[in-house]
Formats: C-alpha cells, sequence, structure tokens
C-alpha cells in the first residue's frame, strides 16, 4: 500500500526549514502532498499563485525533487478534508522549538476527532534550520539582510522582486 502525506501550511515563503521537512518526510512516506493554505484568515505578503510557482521552483527547479514523489497543491479546506480526498492518512507537521509543540499537539488532536484514520507525524528541521520562519525570512530581506543561508535562490529572487 502506498502512503501519501499531507503537509500543510502557509509557505508564505518557503525556507530550508520547510525543505528539511519535506526531505525528511520522503524517507517514510511514498508521496508528500505539499498544500498550499489558500485561508483568507492571515495577512500573506504573496498571493496562493504566487506561492504556488515560488514553492514549485524551489522543489524542482531548485532542488530537483521528483515530482512523481512531492505534489504542490492549494487548499482551502480542513486539512483532514484534504487528507480524505487525497487518499491521505498522514498529517506532516514540523517542528522548530517547545513553543511549537502546544499550538502542534493541539491541533494534532483536533484532527484525529475529525478523523480517527488520520495519523499526524512531527518532524523536526535539521538543527541549522530549526531557527528560520518565514516571518524571520521576510523581515530580514525588508530591512536589506542576506537569507541565502534560510531559503532557495528561486525564493529570493520572488522575495527580492517583492521588496524593491
Amino acid at each position: 500500500m502506498k502512503t501519501n502525506a499531507i503537509y500543510p501550511g502557509t509557505f508564505d515563503p518557503i525556507t530550508f526549514g520547510h525543505i528539511d521537512v519535506i526531505k525528511k518526510s520522503l524517507k517514510i512516506v511514498d508521496k508528500v502532498i505539499v498544500a498550499i493554505s489558500d485561508i483568507n484568515n492571515k495577512n500573506y505578503l504573496f498571493s496562493a499563485e504566487e506561492r504556488i510557482e515560488i514553492v514549485k521552483k524551489a522543489l524542482f527547479s531548485d532542488l530537483k525533487l521528483n515530482k512523481k514523489r512531492v505534489k504542490v497543491i492549494l487548499f482551502n479546506s480542513l486539512t483532514t478534508s484534504l487528507c480524505k480526498k487525497n487518499n491521505a492518512n498522514i498529517i506532516l507537521r514540523g517542528l522548530r522549538a517547545v513553543s511549537d509543540f502546544e499550538y502542534e499537539f493541539q491541533l494534532a488532536g483536533m484532527n484525529r476527532k475529525l478523523n480517527e484514520n488520520i495519523e499526524t507525524i512531527f518532524l523536526m528541521s535539521n538543527i541549522e534550520n530549526q531557527i528560520i520562519s518565514s516571518k524571520f525570512v521576510k523581515e530580514i530581506i525588508a530591512l536589506g539582510g542576506d537569507i541565502k543561508k534560510f531559503t532557495t535562490k528561486s525564493t529570493i529572487k520572488a522575495l527580492m522582486k517583492k521588496y524593491e
């Protein structure tokens, strides 16, 4: 049986921390569906369409990940509904610090209540990427800082375009 996993997030923008989670998950599942949230309760820097393009360029052009094993989609539903629609029984979540755990623990519990057949797997990014957040990346570039250690070349290009 093939295992599909959903990795939901805003990816505004994608960082090396996100990429670590994707790469690690490919060691334990057959296919990862990177699901970009389009729920309008956040103030995004990039539109949904821009985020889709940025993630695809980062994963497939910059990093050359296998398109048969990684799919990038947009969603605006419950993650559990998305799992059902994509025949996935795993939700992937990245953890950076202990401070992430409480929220992620509650979210995993709610998802379990919504669908008891879905498991949440927590993965940590590599130690050098645990401090990275999309928020910090946006702040650093907005203030003229160097973000080469935090995200891919194509993502940096997209960010620089936004902050010209």
